[in-house]
């Protein structure tokens, strides 16, 4: 059976080029990157030259990449370190932000040690900015997070609108880029953001690595959020997943190298299924911006297909046929719980059934025209 893969969102497939630079630090350079032999040398050179690779790329100082475990630790680590650090009491972010920033905002909120702050959301996922200004306005020294891209809507955020207000009031901003790292060029001097996050299986890299971009500034720096080593620059406790960073530096390389030529033909993949769905499928819609090719990540479509009895099993369903999708951030899949990005979009039909279809630079064509038709003998075909 034909099997189609529309998940990128969640995971990407690695790019043989990365394993092939991963190999040799799997199997023979095996050493630990702490110690002072020469075993331990060439495993700490192998780092530290990922780590020049991943600063060059972003325009940054090698001091200021770290690496993690993945997205999620790294937006745990700007945002506990720094409302830790910096003594932060308030913090601002969305109710549309991915749960690595969401649950770990409410958890501190839960515990007393900030007061959290939600932007209005309008039913196309649209973030309040004027909202935003007035709020940092009344609670200086605030923490603001907000997500780049969205991991189910794909909506983008105005990154320099942001970054103006929150210097203008003296925020700190950090920023989940893990949507974005790979398929859009981050220039941090000319971001104002304090924090960026990256996350290499989402652009072609091994699972369980990712970084965190640093702003150095006059405060002190951050306080880790792992302890127990002094890896990183005292920054990140804990032997460092060599092999991991040595993909991830590879993969971003490759991306940048060749995102101009993969945005190309994934922004094509991405308007052929938009145009192809509403030929087929009466009332066919797209959740927030995510139809519109300059406002949403070209990477994820959105789709709201009519109420049906068969709207709660379309995923099972479409899986049966051989279509590997999502309803919503793959991080809740097996939840009852749904979407909470798309219950937060006022106005909403619950009833609807909603796909997430995310592209990757290995989908092709014919495989857009064979999701496209299994979901519309689902539905009601347009004469």
């Amino acid at each position: 059976m034909q099997r189609v893969y529309f998940d990128n969102a969640a995971t990407t497939r690695l790019d043989p080029a990365v394993l092939e630079v991963m190999l040799p630090l799997m199997q023979d350079n095996f050493g630990n990157p702490s110690s002072i032999h020469g075993h331990g040398r060439v495993v700490r050179s192998a780092i530290e030259k990922a780590r020049k690779t991943v600063a060059s790329l972003l325009n940054a100082a090698p001091a200021e990449i770290f690496f993690t475990s993945g997205g999620t630790e790294a937006d745990n680590t700007a945002i506990c370190g720094s409302i830790d650090t910096y003594g932060i009491t308030h913090a601002v972010t969305s109710p549309l932000e991915h749960h690595a920033v969401l649950h770990t905002l409410e958890y501190l909120a839960k515990s007393g040690k900030i007061k959290l702050s939600l932007l209005n959301v309008d039913e196309h996922g649209r973030l309040d900015y004027d909202q935003l200004g007035t709020l940092l306005k009344a609670n200086p020294t605030s923490l603001v997070s907000l997500m780049h891209g969205n991991n189910e809507i794909g909506n983008l955020l105005d990154m320099d609108q942001v970054g103006e207000l929150c210097q203008a009031y003296g925020a700190v901003w950090h920023s989940d880029t893990v949507q974005t790292m790979g398929h859009y060029r981050h220039d941090v001097q000319q971001l104002k953001a304090d924090f960026l996050v990256g996350a290499a299986h989402k652009f072609h890299g091994p699972k369980g690595v990712g970084f965190l971009y640093a702003r150095p500034t006059d405060r002190a720096a951050i306080h880790p959020f792992i302890h127990g080593g002094s890896q990183e620059r005292n920054r990140r406790g804990g032997t460092e997943n060599v092999y991991g960073i040595v993909g991830l530096a590879r993969a971003l390389e490759i991306a940048y190298a060749e995102m101009d030529a993969h945005r190309h033909h994934i922004e094509g993949l991405k308007q052929r299924m938009i145009d192809q769905l509403r030929t087929s499928i009466n009332d066919v819609r797209f959740n927030g911006d995510s139809a519109d090719l300059d406002k949403s990540l070209y990477t994820v479509l959105s789709v709201s297909l009519p109420a049906t009895d068969m709207s709660d099993m379309l995923l099972f369903n479409l899986d049966i046929a051989g279509i590997s999708v999502s309803g919503g951030s793959a991080c809740s899949s097996g939840s009852d719980m749904g979407s909470h990005v798309l219950g937060a979009l006022p106005g909403l039909n619950p009833d609807r059934g909603n796909i997430r279809f995310s592209f990757g630079k290995y989908n092709t064509p014919d495989e857009v025209d064979f999701a496209v038709s299994k979901v519309a003998e689902m539905y009601m075909v347009k004469a």
